[in-house]
């Protein structure tokens, strides 16, 4: 959304910088469609992503740094994205008229419509959805801005690990990106796109391809580990690893926490999950949802995708940000793609923007 194009070759990274993790992919254009070239993913500590402020920019420097020069990459070009507190996306109605003509109205009169008092101070962009259908010789728009200060602060952390920040998506919009290069839709279709971060949870409810709602709210992953702290009386760190231990369904965990009880300390999510989507289905005049893809550092959280589905009435899967991009087996494997699938949606989504996109 916010552009700041340079020019030169057209593959981009996409640099998903989330609150507990790194996740870096390279995909590349080729006569065949899209191919993955990188996939990796890097642990965060604590305390340099709060609220999706950057509160310590040199540690998130120097990780992606780490994580860069591991992959062993070329390509300097990043794409990355904001979400939460950070940005606003609105829907609003405009009289129908041309891109050019609409940015400058914006430009003059931005506080009008978007919640900042100065609009000199924001960064923001917008897509135009097509025409209302509820008001007549106008048209949708959806409008995302962010204060300056929050990007360059992004974006100086990215160059100061010699790379480019290119673009500045926002998450909800990238996963729209990875949806669309994916999965075949039908003309009216109405789909929810599902991200459960660490500290962040976005939902996205996309239709023609193109998002018509969007929310982002600050109960996700680590809300769960709260509550096991609270259960157990045990540390930060401890009940983390307890909920990965149970998540993951490696080694029993042990008691009292077992991989059954998990969903219990998930019951905030899933709660706020469901009253977004009662929102939508009552603003929009209860539409048919065909289908929840999840995915997110959270998402496989035992139990939760039954739950879902039970909750919404709706059929909730795992998103499945590979299934039209090839890579070399002998790098990647099937089941590999699979485990990564959900945590790696949003990196996919911003490495499949392009110098050209807007």
């Amino acid at each position: 959304m916010f552009d700041k194009l340079l020019p030169g070759r057209r593959d981009v990274l996409g640099l998903d910088i989330g609150s507990s993790a790194l996740k870096l992919v390279e995909i590349s254009d080729s006569p065949n469609g899209y191919a993955l070239q990188h996939l990796s993913h890097l642990k965060l500590p604590r305390g340099v992503i709060v609220g999706g402020l950057l509160i310590e920019p040199s540690i998130l420097t120097d990780k992606i740094k780490e994580i860069y020069k591991a992959s062993g990459l070329r390509t300097k070009k990043v794409v990355t994205s904001l979400s939460g507190h950070t940005i606003i996306v609105k829907k609003a109605t405009f009289p129908l008229s041309e891109e050019a003509e609409l940015r400058e109205l914006l430009h003059d009169e931005g506080e009008k419509y978007l919640p900042f008092d100065d609009i000199k101070e924001v960064d923001f962009d917008f897509q135009i959805l097509g025409p209302s259908d509820i008001m007549p010789g106008h048209m949708d728009v959806m409008l995302a801005a962010a204060k300056k200060g929050i990007v360059a602060s992004y974006s100086a952390a990215i160059e100061n690990a010699g790379l480019k920040p290119i673009i500045m998506d926002v998450d909800s919009f990238a996963l729209e990106t990875m949806y669309e290069a994916n999965y075949e839709f039908e003309e009216n279709e109405i789909v929810v796109l599902l991200n459960i971060g660490a500290s962040i949870t976005n939902i996205n409810v996309i239709k023609r391809g193109g998002s018509i709602f969007t929310r982002d709210f600050a109960t996700a992953g680590n809300s769960i580990t709260e509550s096991i702290q609270r259960k157990l009386g045990v540390d930060f760190d401890e009940a983390e690893f307890l909920k990965i231990q149970a998540s993951e369904n490696s080694a029993p965990p042990p008691p009292p926490l077992l991989a059954d009880e998990i969903l219990e300390h998930a019951e905030g999510i899933v709660l706020e999950i469901e009253r977004s989507v009662d929102y939508f289905r009552s603003t929009y005049s209860g539409e048919y949802i065909k289908k929840v893809f999840v995915g997110g550092g959270s998402a496989r959280i035992p139990g939760l995708l039954p739950a879902l589905t039970h909750r919404l009435n709706i059929e909730a899967e795992f998103m499945s940000p590979f299934r039209n991009i090839r890579a070399d087996a002998k790098k990647y494997d099937s089941a590999f793609l699979e485990e990564m699938g959900p945590i790696s949606a949003l990196a996919v989504g911003l490495s499949l923007r392009r110098e050209h996109d807007r």
